[in-house]
């Protein structure tokens, strides 16, 4: 699987950006799908995640209630829509495919393909 990471740029605080990530490859409906996010100096950490069939979703506590995630299996596509954005969430946006289990999905060791990533810049 390979994973194209699009949609970022520079914003200000408030605005909203929606994130594409595009994968090749006919399995990408058997993956879970993750967004995880670097800011500089910082240890990658998870955003969101949807699972392989779109029922269950997760996010992370700094998100949960202005990012929603979401997949189009049709056409090996998964979103990120982040609204009201902050200055702290300024960094370099991954999407991410993995097949493990729940306890792992959180982390980077639980997916195995990766996108280029995409920088999201939030000014104050």
């Amino acid at each position: 699987v390979q994973l194209q990471a699009s949609g970022g740029g520079m914003v200000q605080a408030g605005d909203s950006l929606r994130l594409a990530c595009v994968a090749s490859g006919r399995a990408f409906s058997s993956y879970h799908m993750g967004w995880f996010r670097q800011a500089p100096g910082k240890e990658r950490e998870f955003v969101a995640l949807v699972t392989w069939d779109g029922v269950t979703v997760d996010y992370a506590d700094s998100v949960k209630g202005r990012f929603t995630i979401s997949r189009d299996n049709a056409k090996n596509t998964v979103h990120l829509q982040m609204n009201s954005l902050k200055p702290e969430d300024t960094a370099v946006f991954y999407c991410a495919a993995g097949k493990a289990g729940y306890m792992f999905r959180r982390y980077p060791r639980g997916y195995e393909y990766w996108g280029q990533g995409t920088l999201v810049t939030v000014s104050s």
